[in-house]
């Protein structure tokens, strides 16, 4: 474990302390988990994404909103099911399909930060709210 010394408003300190105090916990375990949160492990995360993934931190709530229930356009997601149906085809086809199945993961990988910082920022569980919707 590594030691540092930060210098954080007052504000946030007494924010921390109180969900501390509340919790029943040390303080340092509180703003382990809070950067823990809203820092993403990018194991997983293509390289091209990576710094995208970090920067979502700082977005405002409307612009995650936006990410959270982006989908790949339909025209994508219909030849998708086109060549899926037909899995075996041209070179070129397999191509096309493996591209397609790449951005389908990427728009998924955006919506799952985006939900997990939305989730993170509201207190709640806010893939439950949108499966009730």
């Amino acid at each position: 474990m590594t030691t540092i010394t930060l210098s954080l408003p007052d504000s946030l300190v007494q924010r921390a302390g109180g969900a501390a105090r509340a919790m029943h916990r040390p303080l340092e375990e509180v703003i382990t988990a809070m950067l823990e949160g809203v820092l993403p492990s990018l194991d997983d995360v293509p390289e091209d994404m990576q710094s995208e993934f970090v920067e979502m931190t700082w977005w405002e709530d409307a612009r995650l909103l936006d990410v959270a229930d982006a989908t790949l356009p339909n025209a994508q997601q219909q030849r998708m099911a086109q060549l899926s149906a037909n899995a075996g085809a041209a070179d070129s086809k397999a191509e096309e399909l493996e591209w397609l199945r790449r951005e389908y993961g990427r728009v998924t990988l955006r919506k799952a930060r985006a939900w997990a910082l939305l989730s993170m920022r509201s207190g709640k569980r806010l893939l439950a709210d949108a499966d009730a919707a």
